[in-house]
């Protein structure tokens, strides 16, 4: 027996007004992403692409997307990325772009790379603050988002750090 290989596209939605972004589903990324590559590559990049296409995974609030596809076509979805510029969803047309982040072979690694890209961006942030307030609203959002044990650690660092402050 062989093993469907697949590929998964890291994508990230940009748009000028954040809020648009919840208006996102699934099935408007993916019929947005099915014609442009029916648009650049024909007939045969369309039917090439729709057997193994879905989108695995969207958040609507941080506009992060993965694209499974079959590995013998990823070329083909990837080259039609930067021809979409809007999708429709909800009766209303959304300006965007697929901006593409990662490219792996697994779930899981996309993953990791995600995280670390996150991870880089927040210390992008972090000096761009402009006084401790701001870093600390940054840091409890942050927070919201980290496993509850990480949490725990955190608070206790952080309370030994204000003892030794006073």
């Amino acid at each position: 027996m062989v093993r469907v290989k697949s590929r998964y596209l890291l994508c990230e939605v940009v748009v000028s007004d954040r809020s648009r972004l919840l208006l996102l589903d699934d099935r408007a990324v993916a019929l947005a992403v099915k014609s442009a590559v029916a648009r650049i590559h024909g007939d045969y990049g369309a039917a090439l692409c729709s057997v193994g296409f879905s989108v695995k995974y969207l958040n609507s609030v941080t506009g992060i997307v993965f694209l499974r596809f079959p590995k013998s076509c990823y070329k083909i979805l990837w080259s039609a990325l930067p021809f979409i510029t809007s999708i429709e969803t909800r009766g209303e047309k959304i300006e965007c772009f697929l901006n593409c982040l990662n490219v792996g072979g697994t779930i899981r690694t996309c993953q990791k790379f995600l995280i670390r890209y996150n991870t880089q961006q927040i210390h992008r942030m972090l000096p761009k603050c402009k006084n401790e307030e701001e870093k600390q609203q940054v840091r409890r959002a942050i927070l919201k988002c980290c496993l509850t044990k990480e949490k725990e650690e955190f608070e206790v660092e952080s309370e030994s750090d204000e003892d030794e402050e006073q």
